[in-house]
């Protein structure tokens, strides 16, 4: 086994014990709701989307890509995040 095998399988552990801390840190909030709904919710959000971010960068191999190839995955990315968080919280609001 190559040394580069090793770094990256030690990369692996090291994503996968970020995304399980972030998960334990959701899952923590919404079961005990230690905050209110509006801080909760934008806590969950910008947790979400750090998880995304690993996922894609690590698990999808992003993170290694040329910046024109990563910037051509992330713009439309950039433009569709905001348009869904824009529906989710104005359809969600109806609800309260």
């Amino acid at each position: 086994m190559s040394h580069d095998s090793h770094g990256g399988t030690k990369q692996i552990w090291v994503v996968f014990w970020i995304l399980l801390a972030l998960t334990t840190v959701e899952v923590a909030l919404g079961i005990f709701k230690p905050v209110s709904y509006e801080v909760l919710k934008w806590t969950f959000i910008i947790l979400t989307l750090v998880k995304a971010y690993y996922i894609v960068a690590y698990f999808m191999h992003v993170k290694h890509e040329t910046k024109g190839f990563a910037w051509t995955l992330a713009l439309p990315t950039f433009i569709l995040i905001p348009y869904l968080l824009f529906i989710l919280l104005t359809e969600a609001s109806e609800l309260i």
